[in-house]
């Protein structure tokens, strides 16, 4: 089976080398061709080409916009037989674009799988994601064996855009934590004691989780960069909240934590990692 690969972004790449770790021989594509070419792999020419030379095809973008340009522009997927062809898109999109990106693809004689994934670069290059699948069953059979090569953990929704909203009410969840981990973090400094002793606090209590787990050592150093980014996690509780708006569900704390995301982007913060929002928070008088 031929792979393609298009998007080497941090995740991506992290994703493509777990897959080239696991023996799977990829052809990628990049926007910045330099990016492409340092992985050591065949670089096709264009999407289409990625297409045109696998049977699947990895897409790991920025965002629905990212993934409409590689479709849809000249030398995009669509332009070439995309018949039997299977798309497994990473990407964290917009609810509705899928739908969309779901159709495309089948209109064509191909099949697009969203997959949006639970984790970043380290479980990604230890293949220990979390993969949300939905689209045509049988797609997603013969996908499978890729996808437990990245996956420690992979639930199959099937009907169109529901792996898309689980993803966004997922990181709902890790932005309010991640927000509310950084301001108690912050005031806790204001009382007088240390980062170290707060967090270590914190690790042995109640207030123990994954994501402080996998944080601790960034706040403590101060080093924000990025895993995922808080333009990336401003980007996801905005779709939020237009999911959230499309079915008149009113959200609370998930606009908390959008507002604090969202002064990271004024604050011209966006590509340092979502643990930076301590920063954030930590300078706000």
């Amino acid at each position: 089976m031929s792979v393609g690969f298009i998007g080497l972004g941090n995740l991506g790449k992290a994703i493509a080398n777990r897959l080239v770790s696991e023996g799977v021989k990829l052809t990628v594509w990049n926007r910045s061709k330099q990016n492409a070419r340092d992985f050591g792999v065949p670089l096709a020419e264009s999407p289409a080409a990625v297409v045109s030379s696998a049977d699947i095809t990895f897409l790991c973008l920025a965002d629905s916009n990212a993934v409409k340009a590689v479709l849809e522009s000249p030398g995009g997927i669509l332009s070439t037989d995309c018949a039997g062809k299977i798309i497994i898109d990473t990407t964290t999109n917009h609810f509705n674009s899928v739908l969309q990106f779901h159709r495309h693809l089948s209109e064509r004689g191909g099949s697009y799988l969203e997959a949006p994934v639970l984790g970043s670069i380290i479980p990604a290059s230890q293949g220990n994601l979390t993969v949300l699948v939905s689209g045509d069953i049988k797609s997603y059979e013969t996908a499978l064996p890729l996808l437990n090569k990245i996956a420690k953990k992979i639930f199959f929704l099937e009907k169109p855009s529901l792996a898309t909203k689980l993803k966004l009410v997922n990181n709902f969840v890790l932005g309010s934590f991640m927000a509310t981990i950084a301001e108690a973090l912050a005031l806790g400094e204001e009382m007088g004691a240390s980062k170290q002793v707060i967090l270590d606090i914190f690790s042995s209590g109640p207030a123990n989780s994954a994501i402080l787990n996998s944080k601790k050592d960034k706040l403590l150093a101060e080093d924000f960069s990025p895993h995922f980014s808080m333009a990336m996690m401003n980007k996801d509780l905005n779709y939020l909240e237009e999911m959230a708006r499309s079915i008149n569900r009113p959200l609370f704390n998930a606009m908390v934590a959008r507002e604090l995301f969202s002064k990271s982007i004024s604050a011209r913060l966006g590509e340092l990692d979502f643990s930076a929002i301590y920063k954030v928070i930590k300078e706000m008088q």
